[in-house]
């Protein structure tokens, strides 16, 4: 392990995290009550004060690092970073809210980073603006990932940090040239800033205040969930604010890869895109299916409303933003079981979006049907195609072990989670383990859309937390962690 490379970007990290908590601390100033003003500026600067700290520290430990640069140290670099960054972004919660808990403080914070939108907190409008500021940017910075953003401005690290982001992003990365890595990074930051611009605009012409445009703008490109109102969307009373979250909620979750050729006007390979395909089809037939079982139910009168929350719903939790406009907690156990699936299967790979991604689901699909195939038709032999070219063994065979690793690790989380909530119901303890471990937020039950996680035990907070970062990273760079083949020294 090459410990001072790892400490050399860990210190870029807490200096990113820094300039993030600069901006709220001027926001502080700026918009919050001058009852909230000290706490909030008191908070802020213990922020930077730590990250600063931290940045340093881990500068001056990883001076001079030698640039050789392996999977473990990427690994690693994910790892920590994501653990760390949820760590220092709690202070602002314990200093503004000290009530909040330090479980409280560090689950709130790792939903915000890792773009998973569950809460603790309640009452958002008594909440001073500058945590709200925080607690909504944190997503957006979280949507790309910290990572992400560093890998686009350091040049030292050069190929190595096409290690980087495949560690922390889940795309392919089989658009980016060789070499080429930090320009095609810093293309899809333009493209996330872009399309938050637009987003930002949206909202204030649709009619909310810039303060709100903003943050609603941080949670909905990076499907991330986080309000400013108690009441999510449903606050603001405006269809046309919905249907405006709805078109970037979608935006948000299609890979950026994709969103560049769209740009560029390569429409064939927009065409021949097996998982924007087969996104289309799973989200369309969803919010038919949704729309049909609650109009025809009753459970939302009216043509128009019922399209409307439909589609909200079915966008909301298939891009694993976890936005409400519904209780959806109550409604007939169809829409339910479709909300359910959606849940799971997430959206594209290369998204801000959460679950297993829908090309992981077309291939487990896929390679199914040919096993049963080949169950009757022995001497057939067929190859699973992604994208009209052939998926190789290897490939196929990776996408499996994660599948079934990450059903396996959601059971095991399940069971945990029952230790220490033995008091509460299985459904309730089922829905806020996989509502964590895929990054939706909401879930059913007691851990409704209308509902929060702060019933539940601190260890089974801080549990969800890593299962939260675990998601968002997809396995590997947690699970490595726990390796002591990682922490060999570096020769």
């Amino acid at each position: 392990m090459n410990f001072a490379l790892v400490s050399r970007l860990l210190s870029t990290v807490m200096l990113i995290l820094a300039l993030a908590f600069a901006v709220c601390l001027g926001l502080s100033g700026l918009l919050d009550k001058s009852s909230e003003f000290e706490r909030s500026r008191n908070a802020f600067l213990l922020s930077i004060g730590v990250a600063l700290t931290l940045s340093w520290i881990f500068y001056y430990v990883g001076r001079g690092a030698p640039k050789k640069f392996f999977q473990k140290e990427a690994l690693c670099v994910i790892g920590l970073g994501w653990i760390l960054s949820s760590v220092v972004g709690s202070i602002p919660y314990l200093v503004i809210t000290p009530q909040i808990g330090f479980a409280n403080a560090i689950f709130e914070s790792t939903s915000g980073l890792t773009t998973t939108g569950a809460s603790v907190l309640s009452n958002l409008e008594e909440l001073p603006h500058s945590l709200l500021f925080w607690r909504a940017m944190s997503q957006w910075i979280g949507g790309m990932g910290v990572v992400v953003f560093f890998v686009a401005i350091l040049n030292f690290l050069g190929a190595s940090a096409k290690m980087l982001y495949a560690n922390e992003a889940s795309g392919s990365l089989s658009d980016i040239e060789e070499g080429r890595v930090q320009r095609a990074v810093l293309r899809i930051v333009y493209v996330y800033a872009g399309l938050s611009l637009l987003c930002a605009l949206a909202y204030h012409i649709g009619g909310m205040n810039w303060f709100d445009a903003v943050c609603h703008m941080f949670t909905t490109v990076s499907t991330g969930g986080f309000s400013t109102r108690t009441a999510s969307f449903a606050a603001f009373e405006s269809p046309l604010i919905e249907w405006i979250a709805i078109v970037f909620m979608i935006l948000g979750s299609i890979s950026f890869f994709l969103l560049l050729q769209i740009l560029k006007c390569r429409f064939s390979n927009i065409k021949k895109n097996t998982e924007f395909k087969a996104y289309l089809i799973i989200l369309s037939c969803s919010i038919i299916a949704v729309f049909g079982a609650i109009y025809s139910t009753e459970t939302i009168s009216g043509f128009h409303d019922a399209l409307r929350g439909a589609t909200f719903q079915v966008v909301s939790i298939v891009t694993t933003s976890g936005f409400a406009t519904e209780d959806f907690a109550s409604w007939p156990g169809l829409p339910q079981a479709f909300l359910l699936i959606l849940m799971t299967i997430g959206g594209c790979s290369g998204s801000t979006s959460g679950g297993i991604k829908v090309v992981r689901f077309v291939v487990c699909v896929r390679m199914c049907l040919i096993s049963v195939e080949r169950s009757i038709r022995t001497r057939v032999i067929r190859q699973v195609k992604i994208n009209n070219r052939g998926l190789n063994e290897q490939a196929a065979q990776d996408i499996i072990i994660y599948s079934v690793l990450t059903f396996t690790l959601l059971l095991a989380s399940i069971l945990i989670i029952s230790i220490f909530e033995n008091k509460h119901q299985l459904d309730t303890i089922i829905s806020a383990a996989h509502a964590c471990f895929f990054n939706i937020g909401p879930g059913f039950k007691e851990v409704g859309p209308t509902q929060t996680y702060d019933f539940l035990h601190d260890y089974t907070k801080i549990f969800l937390s890593l299962t939260m970062i675990m998601g968002r990273l997809e396995l590997y760079a947690i699970l490595a962690l726990f390796s002591p083949s990682l922490w060999k020294r570096f020769k």
